[in-house]
């Protein structure tokens, strides 16, 4: 950027509420964010958007879902398990004895009955569905990485403690935007032998996810 013609784009944090079983207000918190910078992308002549951060929510969940086809029917799944966390117990994820490791998967129980007038309006929903204008994409899925990636192309864990073993981290990125490489995170089985996160090496309980990008021929100069 610093050698090229100016170039502007937006950046976007965030870290969503943790409780895995209020998948409204999660859903609430991202509309939110994604609302907020598809306004200023268009008030700042339509520049590329990149929001990144703790999205607390899985690969195999419909909040990541609904962050990578801008869309969701709410009614089609159970609020408490629209993050899919509740499946990532570091037992289930292991096994019992701890030596088989599972995906994390979202289990649907009841579907319309969980939820209330009050959280679809948490969430936003117009008839049942959630949306969002951004077209996002993510930077690790984009980019083949190595044997520490799901069959999505997301790290297999980006945060591991007593209670929760797996991927909540993302950066995401609009047109405008490529990313040309990214940094590939631990193994599971390195990550297991530190026995949980934040360790000696490691000053939290996530690993750090990095992208390096290029603007495209899309991007607004």
């Amino acid at each position: 950027m610093r050698k090229g013609k100016s170039q502007r784009l937006i950046v976007g944090n965030i870290h969503v509420l943790y409780n895995p079983s209020r998948g409204e207000v999660k859903l609430g918190q991202i509309r939110t964010l994604s609302s907020r910078a598809h306004i200023l992308a268009n008030e700042w002549g339509n520049i590329p958007v990149l929001v990144a951060g703790d999205f607390n929510a899985t690969p195999p969940s419909a909040i990541y879902k609904y962050l990578s086809t801008s869309e969701l029917d709410i009614l089609l799944h159970d609020r408490r398990e629209l993050s899919g966390q509740r499946s990532c117990h570091p037992a289930q994820v292991f096994g019992l004895n701890g030596n088989s490791m599972s995906s994390c998967i979202t289990i649907e129980r009841s579907l319309n009955s969980s939820w209330s007038e009050e959280e679809i309006r948490t969430v936003g929903a117009n008839a049942g569905v959630v949306t969002h204008r951004l077209k996002l994409n993510s930077s690790y899925a984009t980019i083949n990485g190595s044997a520490t990636r799901d069959p999505r192309g997301e790290p297999l864990a980006t945060s591991y403690h007593s209670k929760f073993f797996g991927t909540v981290d993302y950066i995401w990125y609009t047109d405008g935007l490529e990313p040309t490489r990214v940094l590939d995170t631990p193994s599971v089985d390195v990550l297991r032998r530190t026995g949980g996160l934040p360790c000696k090496n490691v000053g939290s309980d996530h690993l750090a996810l990095v992208a390096e990008f290029a603007f495209t021929n899309h991007a607004e100069s």
